[in-house]
């Protein structure tokens, strides 16, 4: 099997679920080729790098899971390399039930969330608590401006991972990420756009703006889903869509922008609009014009 993630987690009554339901066609493609996601790359390292939190769930003597949240400083759990994740654990409330619960069942499953862009690395892996006098390991994953003490060391064996669709993740900020200087700005020239009032374009696919978040100072993601709930049309990698955008002019143009969203996505599209200032004023207009509610009647 070529899909790490899949061989795991798409047990024979997952796969009949999803024959049930009609979703194993576009899962199928997982299962061929050479084998991918059991090593972590950079993307991944990257990503973890930026966390403060992630869930982890083990699995108790009685077979109930258990969901704990950990927490600390950015980049707290460490690649240590390509198959090996680490972390102190530190002295909290003294219940040491994962702890407890590794020591008949190794496996845990950790979430990995980026709430503000709403990403989302889930991995399976294989967990062995070391005890924290081993200075040299502890050295490595201690974080020593962190006002907590080590009781031990997680080293988790990555068996697979993969990456989610963002949809049913709402966007959360923290303190830092929000405020005056980093609230969205008027693009220029807005002042001489209106926001749209009726469904934009003559395509044959229906779609509505139902989610916008800033990524960049100038770079805004939107999320388009269909009006009446309907599944997307299904779409390869590289795949673009026609925006129809109205310039302050009142022309009615349009512009081919990247589906950014994962392929296997089909409740949303998701394209990122860079704002060009020095363009012919369709990403301004984009920019200016498109809202929550914004109908589109776009093609691929």
């Amino acid at each position: 099997m070529a899909h790490k993630f899949a061989e795991i987690a798409f047990t024979p009554t997952v796969r009949a679920l999803q024959t049930a339901n009609g979703s194993r066609e576009a899962y199928a493609a997982m299962d061929n080729g050479a084998d991918t996601h059991r090593a972590l790359g950079v993307k991944e390292a990257d990503f973890i790098a930026t966390r403060d939190s992630a869930y982890m769930a083990t699995v108790s003597e009685t077979g109930w899971p258990y969901l704990q949240h950990r927490g600390g400083p950015a980049g707290f759990i460490k690649v240590l390399d390509a198959k090996t994740l680490g972390f102190a654990d530190y002295s909290g409330n003294r219940q040491y039930i994962s702890a407890a619960n590794l020591q008949t069942n190794d496996r845990v499953a950790l979430f990995f969330m980026d709430y503000p862009n709403r990403r989302r690395l889930k991995l399976l892996g294989r967990a062995r608590v070391v005890s924290a006098e081993r200075r040299g390991l502890l050295k490595q994953v201690e974080d020593t401006d962190y006002a907590a003490q080590a009781e031990r060391v997680m080293l988790i064996h990555v068996e697979a991972f993969d990456w989610n669709c963002p949809q049913h993740i709402t966007p959360r900020f923290k303190a830092s990420e929000i405020g005056p200087k980093n609230s969205p700005t008027p693009p220029q020239g807005a002042h001489e756009h209106e926001p749209l009032k009726k469904p934009l374009g003559d395509g044959p696919l229906a779609l509505e703006v139902t989610g916008i978040r800033r990524v960049a100072d100038d770079v805004r993601v939107y999320e388009l889903r269909s009006p009446h709930g309907d599944k997307l049309p299904h779409f390869t990698a590289g795949a673009h869509l026609h925006v129809p955008i109205r310039l302050p002019s009142g022309e009615i143009t349009g512009r081919h922008y990247s589906i950014c969203s994962p392929a296997d996505c089909r409740d949303a599209y998701e394209i990122a609009v860079l704002q060009e200032r020095s363009g012919r004023g369709g990403s301004i207009a984009v920019h200016a014009t498109f809202d929550i509610g914004t109908h589109l009647n776009t093609d691929m």
